[in-house]
Formats: structure tokens, sequence, C-alpha cells
């Protein structure tokens, strides 16, 4: 179990920081086939600042509890729990913005609650 939160924390570690460089380097989305139209409604005129926000909070707490658990940390654990909770809220708060839902969102939501379930897990407490 060890090793599959590793592979899970990394995975969403590298993939919102490079989809949020890819954003941020190319904001009018064509790099990954998003139209503009997407924002129409949200406070954003192009995917800068989501793309910021997304290596910053996903990509930045997801490196932290890879950090953690790469050192063993005592509290590793908590620091995985916490970043499968903002990427979870991160994803539920992305649907309510973009007023819908796709595969990769409910996959993303999926991962999180892996995330803090395992960890949970791991850290001592027994789920009933």
């Amino acid at each position: 179990m060890k090793s599959f939160l590793f592979l899970l924390i990394s995975f969403i570690a590298l993939t919102s920081t490079l989809t949020g460089i890819l954003l941020m380097s190319v904001p009018d989305g064509v790099i990954l086939d998003l139209p503009l139209s997407l924002l129409k409604g949200t406070p954003f005129h192009d995917y800068f600042i989501p793309g910021l926000l997304l290596t910053l909070f996903i990509g930045g707490t997801h490196f932290l509890a890879v950090y953690y658990n790469l050192i063993r940390h005592p509290k590793r654990y908590n620091y995985a729990i916490f970043a499968g909770m903002i990427l979870c809220i991160w994803m539920i708060t992305q649907m309510s913005i973009f007023n819908g839902m796709l595969w990769t969102d409910i996959t993303m939501i999926l991962i999180g609650l892996m995330i803090v379930l395992i960890a949970y897990q791991l850290r001592g407490k027994i789920l009933v």
C-alpha cells in the first residue's frame, strides 16, 4: 500500500505540474485542445491563472507529500491526506466553475479519495 500511495501522489504531482506549465506557456489552451470558450462565465480570460494555480496548489501539495514520503517523515501520511483533500476540493471547484463534468474529473476525484483513504489507513487509523 505504501508503494501504491507513493505512485498515486507522484502521478498527480507530475501530471498537474506539467499540465499547469503547459497552460501557462500557451495560455490560449491550444496545446491541450482546450477552447477559450470553456472559460466563458468564469473570472479568467485565458488559462494562465488556472495553470499557475494548478501548478502551485495541486502540484505543490503533492510534491510536498512525495518529498515527505521519500524522507520517511513521521507525518508523511498527513501530508498525503492533505494533498488528496486539496485535489478533491480543486476538482469539485473546477466542475462548479465550468458547469460540467468530464470522465477525467471523476477519475481525479476518485484518485484523490484513494490517496486520502490509503494514507489514513497507513497512518494507523482503521476504517470501519
